[in-house]
């Protein structure tokens, strides 16, 4: 008797923890079909799992589209449940915006659906270069909640533009030179004018430069040009007006630029730049303190050569 209620027991515990791994991430519906997760404004750590970014999907009448599957095998499985839980229509395309790992290493959960996985033309050397790296770092970062995790190559490659049909709707992928990272891709969604700049565009969280400083502000003038009912950024609201919530990002952008080009002109070296460029951005982003030196150090090494 007592090893039928051990088993029972047993079974309700593997049936409750299953459970809870396939519980479906919280999403927001921004426009008819297009769901979004609200990443929380931080660095990964074991409280928030890597679920740090704005990621989702999009589902048109024959298929879905992820648009980021995540920082985790975990997350991913999340986001998995989240499009289940909404409709059985095939995963057809997985779509990876850049190299970063609160972006990427929730692509394995995908695997079993047999998705084309999409991304720049330029992320399979990135992720060549640095994934095992991303990967340490995350299991530094979270623990064993980052089991599962792992690399997945682009199985189609972006290098200027693409458009993909899920039924009725169709994607526009824009391939980017260096700004963000030197691998991001935007997604515009022709039927209800969203524009998914992932991290072309933050939002309250301070940008981080690990392209290009001067090809990001070349990337805003272009992608500002185009019209969008609404945009998604990488790190902020999942939903803002396009091309508005652009501006405090060039701003910040500018002045990183202006100061950086100053701090060299008058003899500041790389390590103190950081201390007189763009200050009077001080207090209108999260985390600036842990991303600004760096950004300044990423700026003055392409700067000082002009």
């Amino acid at each position: 008797m007592q090893a039928a209620v051990a088993v029972v027991a047993v079974l309700f515990l593997a049936t409750a923890v299953s459970d809870a791994a396939s519980a479906p991430l919280s999403v927001s519906e921004i426009a008819p079909g297009i769901f979004v997760h609200n990443g929380v404004q931080e660095d990964a750590s074991p409280a928030n799992d890597d679920e740090i970014a704005n990621i989702g999907f999009i589902i048109g009448d024959d298929a879905v589209a992820v648009i980021d599957p995540g920082g985790s095998y975990r997350e991913g499985t999340e986001l998995r449940a989240a499009i289940r839980a909404r409709t059985q229509l095939p995963i057809r395309y997985v779509i990876v915006t850049h190299v970063h790992p609160d972006h990427i290493f929730g692509a394995a959960a995908f695997r079993g659906d047999h998705p084309d996985f999409i991304g720049h033309a330029k992320l399979p050397g990135a992720l060549a270069q640095r994934g095992a790296y991303y990967l340490r770092r995350l299991r530094e970062a979270i623990g064993d909640k980052a089991d599962g995790s792992e690399v997945v190559p682009p199985t189609i490659l972006v290098s200027s533009r693409i458009e993909i049909d899920l039924g009725e709707r169709h994607l526009v992928l824009w391939a980017h030179g260096p700004a963000h990272t030197d691998s991001d891709l935007t997604i515009f969604d022709q039927k209800t004018s969203t524009f998914w700049l992932a991290d072309l565009l933050f939002v309250d969280r301070i940008p981080v430069i690990d392209g290009s400083l001067v090809g990001w502000l070349d990337e805003l003038r272009k992608v500002t040009a185009i019209p969008a009912a609404r945009a998604v950024p990488g790190h902020g609201p999942v939903s803002v007006p396009w091309p508005q919530a652009a501006a405090p990002e060039r701003r910040y952008l500018e002045a990183v630029a202006r100061d950086t080009r100053a701090a060299i002109k008058a003899g500041i070296d790389i390590a103190n730049a950081y201390r007189h460029v763009a200050q009077s951005e001080r207090g209108h982003w999260l985390l600036f303190d842990d991303y600004h030196p760096r950004n300044v150090t990423a700026s003055y090494k392409e700067l000082e050569w002009e």
